[in-house]
């Protein structure tokens, strides 16, 4: 996604190239720890999550381990647009392709996080909240369909 929107000109002024780094990086520690979905991921896991990711990181070679650890600190303080921007768009591909996955798989409390979930994130940025309203009205449909069905 972010690959996508470095020719959309619609966010200059934004190292898109660090964008797509954050992307390429951000669930490494997954590969620790499994793919947990965010409702169920608790502290402990988050903490084995951070752990067995730092622990790994540290055996880079001094350069490459330093990028990793400025990249990961500046995901988490999010105060950069970059950051904002990666987090945005990580949120939103989690809603895009949960609209792709059969709504018989959706959990209950699955209906209403796909209206709220980086929905803030991607207000921050107009052309991603043009996306957003695009993949509620999706969602909407999804669930409308749906329900035509039983």
């Amino acid at each position: 996604m972010a690959m996508l929107l470095s020719s959309s000109g619609q966010f200059d002024g934004i190292d898109l190239d660090r964008v797509i780094r954050m992307c390429l990086i951000h669930d490494l520690g997954e590969a620790f720890t499994g793919d947990i979905p965010t409702f169920e991921k608790s502290g402990k896991d988050e903490e084995t999550e951070y752990r067995e990711l730092t622990g790994w990181i540290g055996t880079f070679p001094e350069t490459l381990k330093k990028e990793f650890e400025e990249l990961f600190a500046e995901m988490q303080e999010r105060r950069t647009p970059e950051a904002r921007l990666f987090k945005a768009l990580d949120k939103l591909e989690a809603v895009i392709q949960h609209n792709e996955s059969d709504i018989s798989s959706w959990l209950p409390l699955e209906y209403d996080l796909q209206f709220t979930y980086g929905k803030e994130e991607a207000g921050h940025f107009p052309y991603l909240k043009q996306l957003r309203d695009r993949i509620d009205l999706w969602t909407k449909e999804k669930i409308k369909n749906a329900q035509n069905d039983l």
